[in-house]
């Protein structure tokens, strides 16, 4: 038995991210990520929690309610075509037939805008969610721009977030662990997300196992913790054998997605006024 534990805490646990400089980040139907910090916060941020790690070390996290609902919508709209001239994929056929066209996309995604949001979002101050792509005349529409346009989408809220820390706190992990559906298509969602953060992302074989496997970590290091601090019972009792793949930012892709996110980030009015006009 162990004292009980939050999600936040057993996400940690279960990504090995409680060290100084280390973060976590979980990327399903919502998202959050978390920094693990080695000097205080400057200034209170209404965007961004203060939690800590079981062991007690501040974290700064910043939470989004918007993340994959957006794009497991347009993937199923692409497999009732599929179905409609009798091609019957499974998810995982269908998921990394459309991931992978992003490798042809453009870096920016060709001028073409998505905003995610099924409900409100905190982050960018959206009191509900009207999902909704957008694109100019001059967009370049295609499938590999569209599907890396959601990519983006899905980041965005998370990007900003994390902005916050990283140009006006100049706090930043030295890479993140990544676990949820959206990188279950190997290296696609990752390179997004790494270069949507600037920042080397990991996803370690067993980061689905999740917070309830984390939890049983814990109850593990509370019956014996081997006489070591949290960090190194993890490095050296549970991860040391770990299998995982590290992705560097891209600098083409970094500049593209900042642009993406300028964009985005200037329609946001587009967003809150479908909002207004459309009732649910």
């Amino acid at each position: 038995m162990a004292a009980p534990e939050g999600d936040a805490g057993t996400g940690m646990v279960s990504t090995n991210a409680v060290r100084t400089r280390t973060g976590n980040i979980s990327a399903g139907t919502s998202a959050f990520s978390m920094v693990v910090l080695d000097q205080p916060m400057a200034n209170v941020h209404r965007d961004i929690d203060m939690v800590t790690t079981p062991s007690g070390e501040p974290v700064a996290m910043v939470h989004t309610n918007n993340c994959s609902s957006d794009i497991n919508a347009w993937v199923g709209l692409f497999g009732e075509f599929a179905k409609e001239i009798g091609v019957d994929l499974k998810p995982n056929d269908l998921y990394g037939a459309l991931f992978n066209s992003t490798k042809r996309a453009e870096d920016n995604a060709g001028g073409i805008l998505s905003y995610a949001y099924l409900s409100g979002e905190n982050i960018t101050k959206m009191p509900e969610g009207r999902p909704m792509v957008v694109r100019t005349p001059n967009s370049r529409f295609n499938l590999p721009n569209f599907i890396k346009t959601h990519l983006y989408s899905a980041f965005a809220p998370l990007k900003i977030g994390n902005d916050i820390l990283a140009n006006e706190e100049h706090i930043k992990a030295d890479g993140f662990i990544a676990q949820g559906g959206l990188f279950k298509t190997p290296i696609i969602g990752q390179q997004v997300l790494a270069d949507a953060l600037d920042t080397p992302i990991t996803v370690m074989s067993n980061a689905g196992e999740g917070g309830p496997w984390g939890m049983a970590v814990l109850a593990l290091y509370a019956e014996d913790n081997h006489n070591q601090n949290l960090a190194d019972y993890l490095d050296q009792q549970v991860f040391a054998d770990a299998e995982g793949t590290t992705i560097e930012p891209d600098a083409a892709g970094v500049a593209g997605c900042n642009e993406f996110i300028e964009a985005y980030k200037q329609g946001l009015n587009v967003e809150l006024a479908a909002v207004n006009a459309i009732k649910q």
